[in-house]
């Protein structure tokens, strides 16, 4: 999760960002699958802690989950997850949580050969989203019309890698 630029004309979803003189700014809380492409995303305003969307995020899921309990669902997060009501939360919906610190993973990659940090594939997908300009400030002063240019963008994005990378006959 990222907190962004002010949002010009405020509006709802939007709060004071505590990094930027309280100025008004927005929160995006993404969830991705293991090659970057977005499954869920939540926004609300930058004063909001990240483990309070958590719950938000993962209901806004809009396929259907499949049942089979075989199937390793893990959930990689940074430090501001590391909390007791997290991870009842992730086992609600059957999530394992894999709950590391940055300076946790710059370690594993000095000390294990081949090892990835996984939380980077989120941030890679916020570059990706911050690529479309209409999402780098937000100038919509109504959430909705927001929330409809980061599923545009999360929609072009998922094309884009499924292009990439086409399913097997």
């Amino acid at each position: 999760m990222a907190s962004w630029p002010n949002p010009p004309l405020g509006g709802e979803r939007s709060g004071p960002n505590p990094t930027d003189r309280a100025k008004r700014g927005v929160k995006r809380s993404l969830l991705c699958e293991g090659a970057g492409v977005p499954l869920a995303i939540e926004v609300a305003g930058a004063n909001i802690r990240d483990e309070k969307l958590l719950r938000a995020t993962i209901e806004s899921i809009p396929i259907e989950r499949p049942d089979d309990s075989d199937l390793n669902t893990g959930v990689c997060l940074d430090r501001g997850y590391d909390y007791r009501e997290v991870y009842e939360l992730l086992d609600e919906f059957g999530f394992t949580a894999h709950v590391r610190s940055r300076r946790a993973e710059a370690e594993a990659i000095k000390h294990e050969a081949g090892f990835r940090a996984r939380r980077w594939v989120v941030e890679r997908t916020h570059s990706w989203l911050n690529r479309f300009r209409r999402l780098l400030v937000r100038w919509e002063k109504r959430a909705h019309t927001y929330i409809a240019m980061l599923h545009l963008a999360c929609g072009l994005i998922t094309w884009r890698e499924a292009l990439k990378n086409p399913l097997p006959k």
